[in-house]
């Protein structure tokens, strides 16, 4: 069984040398003290959540804390490519289950796309609450797939701010799409930077799709069948990262 990860204090973790310690607190030493049990002896695996990750051996251990000496440390380069997925709003918290899930299969960006035919409207007054919980569920799935990088969640974004993301910088822009006759699988990964778009239970509208077509971005269909908007990106993100030759790099911790 692989160490358990838990997300450190950023300053301490990339202070720390080997043969350090590092006393990890707050919620994530007592989830270890006190809900995983750990003892000394035990190896764990510390990230800062961009990146670095060192491997750690429990020296002492308290109710609200743990303490661990620092084995090996190594900084994983920013993934390409970069992955970023417009995720349109869902009801029933389907769009939180979305982002548990593209976090474990390796996205690295999450935009919140209040899409004009989502069910779900985020005014002004809880777009800050739920963007927040789009965050912790994003943490919480990296630390239970082992992963050392959190993905970004965005704040919620309009069809105009993700066109202006398109054309901001040189991306592969794509847009999921049951009438697009490309298939996902032939997309080109060998690029720094991919947007895809999923839309919302009710389709992307027409006005939307040309926007997004004149800011570059291109439909692609990810397979036979129509996929719910909370399992359209997670798939559509394990074939470009099986494409890309991302997931070949992973190690035996997965």
């Amino acid at each position: 069984m692989t160490a358990p990860l838990f997300f450190a204090d950023v300053e301490k973790l990339r202070a720390a040398t080997v043969g350090a310690h590092v006393v990890l607190d707050g919620a994530e030493g007592r989830h270890a003290a006190t809900v995983k049990r750990l003892a000394v002896g035990e190896r764990i695996v510390l990230s800062d959540g961009a990146g670095l990750r060192c491997e750690a051996e429990i020296s002492a251990v308290t109710v609200n804390s743990v303490d661990a000496r620092v084995l090996s440390a190594v900084a994983e380069p920013r993934p390409r490519p970069w992955l970023t997925v417009v995720q349109a709003l869902a009801k029933g918290e389907r769009d939180e289950r979305a982002v548990e899930t593209m976090t474990e299969v390796g996205v690295d960006a999450i935009v919140p796309w209040q899409a004009s035919r989502s069910i779900v409207r985020w005014d002004s007054a809880r777009a800050g609450k739920h963007v927040e919980r789009w965050r912790t569920t994003a943490r919480e799935a990296a630390k239970q797939s082992r992963r050392s990088w959190i993905p970004q969640i965005s704040e919620v974004e309009k069809t105009a701010d993700v066109v202006a993301r398109l054309r901001a910088s040189s991306v592969a822009g794509v847009v999921l799409h049951e009438a697009a006759t490309r298939p996902l699988s032939q997309l080109r990964t060998d690029v720094d930077e991919i947007v895809l778009i999923v839309g919302p239970e009710g389709g992307i509208a027409d006005d939307e799709l040309a926007a997004f077509a004149n800011a570059g971005a291109t439909p692609y269909r990810l397979g036979p069948s129509v996929l719910r908007t909370s399992t359209a990106g997670t798939v559509a993100a394990a074939v470009l990262l099986a494409n890309s030759g991302r997931w070949a790099l992973a190690t035996d911790r997965y």
